[in-house]
């Protein structure tokens, strides 16, 4: 019985690894919930204590605006006509996001960026910088010390920048000094909005809240997905962690192929499929060749004049264009197999999956970006 032990884990891990592989997805990373999301932030302001790589301010006239303006609120007044020629100062713009449910006295990030042509803003403070909501009320108060994460250096006319240098961020950088209104115990049914549009999807989420808690969601449509909540602000939290946390299964997704024209990446899913064809492609080039041709005169005295005339050459080359067979594919592997034999590059690879589609040998959707 001892020696044949091994033989029955070998056969029990087989059938393990035979077993097709599944994964589920959390309904958290699925949907969001209407309402609870970030409201964004934006302020102008300034950064002093720059090392002499602030804004020239003979071109950005609107920052020794903002020098004086900020000057008058501390009880200091400028002379007018004052040509002040300031190098450790720089214009920014500052946003941020408010957090759902955020309170008064909890402090966000924030990022700032240089309004004008300052250099560098290492080494710089913002100076208190009200944030302002779509509303046009302030939400939060930005200020601190700048955390950049480029650096540079120049000397005789040559410079070396590492990452960028005019942008920044205050990590903890703004008070929240106003909430926004939002009340959940006020929602009698919350509505979830899927990241992606699928009703296969919205009935599996609406069908694992109802295992739940029964009569409790429903599928509008394959975008939203709407549930009940209890009476007690307590009773609703505890029902929509425990709705976040829920698994449902793999749900199908649809055959595509993206094709990005600016970088001539092509990505494909795995329910790409092919069918047998045969596909020709070449390069095609036309080389255009204006040489300029001096016709002089025989002998010097007989009265002629040089003349240059241009010639013109022109050459049309055709590269490959043999017909290749494609096989047919039914995973991705076998796909990927097939396109590779034709030797074609990915500027190539894009014309040709175009072709394949409007041919009917590829079984999918071209989206490109």
């Amino acid at each position: 019985m001892i020696k044949k032990l091994p033989t029955l884990i070998c056969f029990i891990l087989m059938m393990i690894l035979a077993i097709p592989y599944s994964y589920a997805e959390r309904i958290r990373d699925l949907v969001t919930i209407q309402g609870v999301r970030d409201n964004a932030l934006v302020g102008y302001g300034i950064v002093v204590g720059l090392d002499g790589t602030g804004d020239q301010t003979s071109q950005t006239p609107f920052t020794i605006q903002s020098i004086t303006n900020m000057l008058s609120q501390l009880g200091i007044t400028v002379p007018t006509g004052s040509n002040m020629q300031l190098k450790n100062v720089a214009a920014v713009m500052v946003t941020a996001k408010l957090p759902a449910y955020s309170r008064v006295g909890q402090q966000i990030d924030v990022v700032v960026s240089s309004l004008g042509n300052a250099k560098s803003l290492r080494g710089g403070t913002l100076i208190m910088t009200p944030l302002k909501g779509a509303d046009n009320q302030v939400y939060a108060i930005a200020q601190g010390n700048l955390f950049l994460g480029g650096m540079g250096a120049s000397s005789g006319g040559s410079s070396v920048s590492v990452n960028q240098l005019a942008g920044a961020t205050i990590p903890n950088g703004a008070t929240i000094e106003r909430e926004l209104a939002m009340r959940l115990d006020e929602q009698d049914i919350i509505h979830l909005h899927l990241n992606q549009f699928d009703f296969t999807q919205a009935l599996k989420i609406s069908e694992a809240i109802n295992k739940l808690q029964k009569n409790t969601a429903v599928a509008q449509d394959g975008t939203t997905v709407t549930v009940k909540m209890p009476v007690t602000s307590q009773e609703r939290v505890k029902l929509l962690s425990r709705i976040q946390n829920l698994e449902i299964g793999a749900t199908p997704i649809s055959a595509k192929v993206v094709i990005n024209t600016r970088t001539g990446v092509v990505v494909m899913n795995q329910k790409v499929q092919l069918d047998n064809c045969a596909v020709a492609h070449g390069n095609l080039s036309v080389v255009v060749n204006n040489k300029l041709k001096v016709n002089q005169p025989n002998t010097p005295l007989s009265g002629g004049e040089t003349v240059v005339t241009p010639e013109t050459q022109i050459a049309v080359e055709e590269q490959g264009g043999a017909l290749q067979k494609v096989t047919a594919g039914v995973n991705l592997n076998s796909v990927i197999k097939s396109l590779n034999l034709l030797g074609a590059n990915p500027t190539e690879l894009m014309s040709i999956l175009e072709a394949l589609k409007k041919a009917g040998c590829l079984h999918a959707s071209l989206e490109t970006i």
